[in-house]
């Protein structure tokens, strides 16, 4: 058993050390986007399902010696396939949907050896059980899960710190040449097994193996099909909300795999009551949120998704568990259970964006995990499971309005304060509480028998309300955030939204251009103010000062901007100037130009490059076509999930080959999460650049919000302006010391707020 046990357990650890290692390997080349990884965890969910289906098929289908030599060969070419680095030729060179691309590209580099690596765990589970008989193999298969949740967990705080990227890589190839001479050990002493004329899994068992029903199979696709969907969701939602690091990644995958640690280990672990109850806080603690939008703070915004994430997913794998069949069915099950989750992923990743014109798979999946509860209410004519989701409804309408009213009034107001609050709260909601205590009148009337364990047929009929309340109110929440909302779309990029407000009102009618919940500019409908800049870019704003005080040139002033938007920024360009635009999302383009004005009435020449700003950039270079710019805008961290991979050290000695001598570069690191400042800080030392720091946190207007705008250029005597000098603030006082950024580091941790 130690040589099954070990080549499984190094076998899970590679599989799941490679995934953060590649993601962050071609997570630049496509714009930093959360839709890089959530099309990689496709291609390794959908890699996953093929390693099932081989590891089934083979062991239905072959004899011991032909399924232990087929493995052999397969071993041997996965080592010759090595390394799995990307190579450069797989950088995108055209705008547009990544996602076939990134697919091909991870087939490419990495599809064999990680083929071969999901196969190992049914298989050698299969191998193990006709080897050592009356041994259970599900321990085996909690182990595998244990050594996945341990890379997940070593790359962000070991090994992505420690070693390059090149070095990891370096590392894993080596580890993949330790797994090839276990798990070869395996299929040479599995080739021997007696009596192997046929092939394993149709040797005559000593007892009867129960075949699963249809509806156990469907329970078998369906649960971790759910629990995959709401990985996926919870990760995208953490990731347009935070930043796409790897941190973002291995935090929900390793609570949904720790969950499969647990389920898998021991029944006793998973009490259906206590996770029926939790699911129904935690679906609530979301609904919350959701409602919230970008006033939860990042600490809510964390716990709550994660927490609600691993409830979820003990609550599907702990019922999986439930299901599981005789060890005869293991590869069928396993089988199912990768086709469940391939199915969630196909689901986030490719079906979601084609059909839906907004972040909706989070609703999706909370309401197909309140249906599923719903579901096995009736299949097992569960009293407990009824009550505890029943009172887990009530304990959220009890806890939500304390948790929406505490961030308001807890700290700011008096007890009492709090209280007139909480009632209102009350009062408006007084349809849904009447609802519940007539739900729960009706409930507590039927089960009256409870205590004999009695079901009724009509019993079931609460559970499906409670999933149908749900679903309604989810729909609620999707209207809310959607009333005002003119024109929605959505592509890898994430979702776009452009707002209509005071309609009614000719002075302040303006429209607002939203990246998920962070506005991306603003524009007044009357055609005076329409030319006003607004939102980050006011003329006392620091990329204001920068543009009305450089230096004026014959030719005109060459200005390069990194994020289009709505085009604001385009009210500063002068008859005779050249303004370079890059932007990564073709839709951002469409938006600007349909719903807004600027770029049409910009006096500058106007090109938009499309594509990743840096990879531009970088090709340009590579043509020798320097483009000279004056000044240099970087717009592209104001939201929350920043692309880190345009704040490295190798991207701006990219930017600063396009500059002229004297030459500015603007980064706008206004963000209410991370504190950019001491990234910045860095680079500047790094490259010898004066910095200056200005704040405008003292507008009166509605329409300018208060920025944080950083200057840099060696032109240390335009800094020293009188302008620029006034504006700019006092260095900062005990500056966080961290490291450079590079391409193989980039650490979010000491600079979260």
């Amino acid at each position: 058993m130690p040589a099954y046990a070990l080549t499984i357990f190094t076998g899970a650890f590679l599989l799941f050390q490679v995934q953060p290692l590649i993601g962050k390997y071609i997570l630049p080349w496509f714009g930093g986007s959360p839709g890089v990884w959530t099309t990689c965890m496709l291609f390794f969910q959908m890699l996953l399902l093929g390693g099932y289906a081989y590891a089934h098929f083979t062991t239905q289908h072959l004899k011991p010696k032909k399924q232990a030599y087929l493995h052999l060969l397969l071993l041997g070419l996965s080592l010759a396939l090595l390394p799995i680095t990307p190579a450069e030729s797989w950088k995108p060179t055209i705008a547009g949907d990544p996602t076939w691309r990134i697919l091909a590209l991870l087939t490419v580099s990495l599809g064999l050896p990680y083929f071969v690596l999901s196969s190992t765990g049914p298989l050698l589970q299969q191998w193990f059980g006709q080897t050592h008989p009356g041994a259970s193999p599900y321990r085996l298969y909690a182990l595998s899960n244990a050594g996945s949740l341990l890379a997940l967990l070593s790359y962000p705080f070991y090994f992505e710190s420690a070693f390059t990227r090149q070095a990891q890589a370096n590392l894993w190839a080596m580890g993949l040449g330790a797994f090839v001479l276990g798990c070869g050990y395996c299929a040479w002493r599995f080739r021997k097994l007696s009596g192997a004329d046929t092939p394993a899994a149709a040797r005559v068992e000593e007892t009867p193996a129960p075949a699963p029903t249809w509806s156990d199979r469907i329970y078998w696709i369906a649960l971790p099909a759910v629990a995959s969907l709401l990985l996926l969701a919870t990760t995208n939602k953490l990731c347009q909300d935070v930043a796409v690091i790897p941190f973002l990644w291995v935090l929900p995958l390793s609570l949904y795999l720790l969950t499969f640690i647990i389920c898998f280990d021991n029944p006793r672990w998973y009490g259906r009551p206590a996770f029926g109850l939790l699911l129904t806080l935690g679906v609530a603690s979301v609904c919350h949120l959701l409602f919230a939008g970008f006033k939860a703070t990042l600490a809510q915004q964390i716990v709550g998704y994660s927490a609600t994430l691993f409830v979820g997913c003990m609550f599907c794998h702990g019922e999986l568990y439930r299901l599981k069949p005789h060890p005869r069915h293991l590869t069928s099950f396993y089988l199912l259970i990768s086709a469940g989750g391939a199915l969630g992923g196909l689901l986030a990743a490719l079906v979601a964006p084609a059909v839906f014109n907004s972040f909706l798979e989070l609703h999706v999946s909370l309401w197909a995990l309140g249906i599923l509860a719903a579901a096995l209410c009736l299949k097992n004519r569960s009293l407990p499971l009824l009550w505890a989701l029943l009172a887990g409804v009530w304990g959220a309408t009890l806890l939500v309005p304390v948790l929406r009213l505490t961030a308001s009034s807890w700290y700011t107001g008096t007890a009492m304060a709090f209280w007139q609050e909480l009632k209102g709260f009350y009062s408006e909601q007084w349809w849904g509480i009447s609802l519940l205590a007539l739900l729960t009148l009706g409930c507590f009337g039927d089960l009256r028998r409870v205590f004999v364990r009695a079901w009724r047929p009509r019993t079931g009929s609460f559970a499906v309300t409670l999933a149908l309340l749900l679903g309604a109110i989810l729909l609620v929440q999707v209207k809310d955030s959607d009333r005002l909302a003119i024109v929605g779309c959505r592509n890898f990029y994430g979702v776009l939204a452009v707002f209509e407000y005071d309609k009614a009102n000719p002075d302040e009618h303006y429209f607002v251009l939203q990246h998920g919940k962070i506005t991306h500019g603003l524009q007044f409908a009357d055609p005076v103010k329409s030319a006003w800049p607004t939102s980050y870019y006011g003329r006392n704003s620091g990329i204001g000062l920068a543009l009305d005080n450089l230096p004026e040139r014959p030719e005109g002033r060459r200005l390069g901007l990194v994020g289009l938007g709505t085009g604001s920024l385009a009210t500063y360009g002068l008859a005779g100037d050249r303004l370079r635009i890059y932007e990564i999302n073709p839709q951002v383009e469409q938006l600007a130009r349909s719903h807004f004005t600027y770029l049409e009435r910009c006096a500058a020449r106007i090109d938009v490059v499309m594509g990743d700003a840096r990879l531009s950039m970088e090709t340009e270079l590579r043509r020798r076509e320097l483009q000279q710019f004056d000044l240099l805008a970087l717009d592209a961290f104001s939201s929350d999930a920043i692309p880190v991979h345009l704040l490295t050290r190798e991207a701006f000695a990219v930017y600063l080959e396009h500059l002229r001598p004297g030459g500015v570069i603007a980064v706008h690191i206004s963000n209410r999460y991370l504190d950019l400042l001491p990234v910045v800080h860095n680079l500047a030392q790094h490259f010898d650049l004066g910095m200056a720091a200005i704040a405008d946190d003292h507008e009166d207007d509605w329409w300018l919000y208060a920025t944080t705008w950083v200057l840099l250029t060696k032109n240390r005597a335009w800094l020293a302006s009188d302008v620029l000098k006034q504006a700019t603030e006092a260095p900062r006082e005990n500056m966080p010391a961290i490291p450079l950024w590079t391409d193989d580091y980039a650490s979010l941790y000491p600079i979260l707020k």
